[in-house]
């Protein structure tokens, strides 16, 4: 199974807005991160989008993905949804509707802030998504891999990371209760949400998702959802071995056994 990072910064992104320290201007492509999201393409070739970020249009243009057979939501938060619009170039190109796959939490958000895609009147001119909304309850197989939804702590919220095969994705993580963890055993790869050094209420800092990442003991982590605090180079000489930043762009190569 092969996952592309597609985003790998905060909800602002990186540079941010009007922010002159050193991270926002580098000239490091590194330390230029898009909303978070990334791309699972499994052996058959199937692609399985993991959150539809504010910046979807520009990853698909930026790393060339023509086709998307399926979405799995972690949660509701803009950063994470609002890009769900941009669905509908794929029902363009595939003509089908897409199935998107979350808790009932975050369906119901959905279909608060996207009322007119969920809305089975045909609307006139077009340019609507077409989607097929299906409840997570448990483990799923989807397009070939077995999809094991993992609850996970985001503040005060319960939200979900995903494991398929070997691979697991936590992002926007502050805590990972006992009963998961054993979800996540013998994993190869385990992506954690690691926003900055300092103290955070809903996010891992580096430190902690350092220890979160000793504790499930993968055989290689990537931390995600940084903001400009963490430059990619000075970060990457301070991690132990086995640990990394992800960035843009990264593809890995993942057992999805």
């Amino acid at each position: 199974m092969q996952v592309t990072f597609l985003g790998t910064g905060t909800s602002q992104g990186v540079p941010m807005i009007g922010c002159r320290c050193t991270v926002c201007r580098s000239t490091d492509p590194r330390d230029m991160r898009m909303r978070p999201s990334v791309l699972l393409r499994s052996p058959a070739g199937a692609a399985i989008l993991i959150d539809t970020a504010t910046d979807l249009r520009l990853q698909a243009l930026t790393f060339g993905i023509e086709r998307v057979d399926a979405i799995l939501y972690t949660h509701p938060h803009a950063d994470h949804v609002f890009g769900l619009d941009d669905v509908r170039r794929f029902n363009a190109l595939q003509r089908r509707a897409m199935p998107l796959y979350a808790d009932a939490r975050t369906l119901g958000e959905l279909r608060r802030i996207f009322d007119y895609a969920f809305d089975p009147v045909p609307q006139a001119g077009g340019g609507v998504p077409q989607i097929a909304p299906r409840e997570i309850t448990g483990p799923f197989d989807l397009e070939g891999l077995t999809v094991v939804p993992v609850p996970i702590r985001h503040g005060q919220q319960t939200i979900l990371g995903f494991r398929v095969g070997g691979f697991a994705y936590l992002t926007d993580c502050s805590g990972i209760p006992e009963e998961s963890l054993a979800r996540l055993e013998g994993l190869d790869v385990i992506v954690l949400g690691a926003l900055r050094h300092r103290p955070h209420p809903t996010h891992f800092s580096l430190g902690e998702a350092l220890e979160a990442a000793r504790r499930v003991g993968a055989r290689r982590t990537y931390f995600t959802h940084m903001c400009h605090d963490l430059g990619h180079a000075d970060t990457m000489a301070s991690l132990p071995p086995g640990c990394a930043l992800a960035f843009d762009g990264l593809t890995i190569e993942v057992s999805d056994r």
